[in-house]
């Protein structure tokens, strides 16, 4: 298969496996979508060699963790440094995210925690130093991660039955 053609079964494993991949085994997702556990196995690894699965990560609560200031900073890049960027943004302690946007002046999206303003007012600083221009910051609150439901496509029907 080339890059982006999913069929039924790599899609009903992403689908399983957003929904809590450090809890959810290859037979769970094999008992799911009536595969066996090895053919579940031989799939993820072929997704993980074409690169649609770029890791399992964790969904902290940061400020449980001892960070309670959680920020979005939007920033301006120019466009031919805009990669580089946006790859030493990542290298900034406080910095949990990067994002590229393709279009637009605010083409640089990043989220960053801090124990207090000081911290956040470090990270901006940090990100101005490297060639960024901050346009805007905003506080959050929360943020939620939740699957992508487009996954399940042909196991619809096994998700309804599943509950």
């Amino acid at each position: 298969m080339k890059d982006g053609e999913l069929d039924d079964v790599d899609r009903g494993i992403l689908y399983y496996l957003q929904q809590d991949a450090r809890r959810t085994s290859s037979s769970d997702i094999a008992d799911r979508l009536d595969l066996s556990a090895s053919t579940v196995r031989t799939r993820l690894t072929e997704l993980e060699d074409r690169g649609i699965v770029r890791g399992y990560h964790l969904d902290i609560d940061y400020e449980r963790a001892g960070y309670p200031l959680y920020t979005k900073i939007i920033c301006t890049a120019p466009i031919p440094d805009r990669d580089t960027l946006a790859d030493r943004a990542r290298e900034i302690h406080g910095v949990t995210a990067v994002r590229e946007v393709m279009t637009g002046e605010r083409n640089v999206y990043v989220n960053a925690i801090g124990t207090d303003h000081d911290d956040l007012n470090r990270i901006t600083e940090d990100l101005d130093s490297l060639g960024l221009t901050v346009v805007d910051e905003t506080l959050v609150r929360d943020e939620y991660v939740c699957p992508y439901h487009g996954f399940l496509g042909g196991y619809e029907d096994a998700e309804s039955d599943a509950e």
